[in-house]
C-alpha cells in the first residue's frame, strides 16, 4: 500500500490530528505542505491558506489521496511521526529489538526480516498504549520502508482484527 492510498482509507479524524499538531508545532512544514501541494495542483498557496483551518486540512487530505502527492504524503507521515509521535516509535524500535537513538529513529540498516513472535509482543503492547488507528498508520507507514515491506509486518497488518485504518 503506498502513502496516497494509506491517505484515502484512513479515519479522517487521524489526518486531522495529524495536521492540528503540524501546524500548531511545525509551522514551517505546514507551510511548505500547503505550498507543495498547491503548486502539484497547479494553484497558488494563498487559495488554500485563505480557507478555515478545518477546510485546509479537508483539502489537503483530499489532495493527499491522489497518486502525484504519494512522495509528499509518505514524507509528512514520516514527518509526524520522528517529531509528533517520538514515543510509539521507541517501543516499536524496543519491542523489536531494532537499535534506535533513543527518539526512534533507526540507527544502522533496517532489519531484513522482522521476527513473528517479537512483532506479536509488540503490536500487542502498541496497541495496549496507544489508539489502535494510530498504531496502524505507524506500522503501515513502517512497512513502506522496504520496497515490498516485512512479510510478517504484512501478514499482521492483513490478519489483526485489531488494526484498521478507518
Amino acid at each position: 500500500m503506498n502513502a496516497f492510498e494509506i491517505y484515502q482509507k484512513i479515519d479522517p479524524a487521524l489526518v486531522n490530528d495529524m495536521f492540528i499538531w503540524i501546524r500548531e508545532n511545525e509551522r514551517q512544514l505546514y507551510k511548505t505542505v500547503v505550498g507543495s501541494l498547491a503548486a502539484n495542483r497547479k494553484l497558488r498557496p494563498v487559495f488554500v491558506e485563505k480557507k478555515s483551518v478545518p477546510e485546509q486540512i479537508a483539502w489537503l487530505h483530499k489532495t493527499l489521496k491522489l497518486r502525484p502527492c504519494d512522495s509528499i504524503g509518505e514524507h509528512l507521515f514520516q514527518a509526524y511521526f520522528m517529531k509528533g509521535q517520538k514515543d510509539l516509535l521507541v517501543t516499536f524500535c524496543d519491542g523489536m529489538e531494532i537499535p534506535h537513538d533513543g527518539e526512534g529513529a533507526v540507527e544502522g540498516a533496517l532489519p531484513e526480516e522482522l521476527d513473528a513472535e517479537k512483532l506479536k509482543t509488540t503490536v500487542d503492547t502498541l496497541v495496549e498504549k496507544y489508539d489502535p488507528k494510530l498504531v496502524t498508520l505507524y506500522l503501515a507507514i513502517f512497512n513502506l520502508q522496504t520496497s515490498e515491506g516485512w512479510e510478517s509486518l504484512s501478514a499482521v497488518l492483513e490478519s489483526d482484527e485489531r488494526l484498521v485504518l478507518a
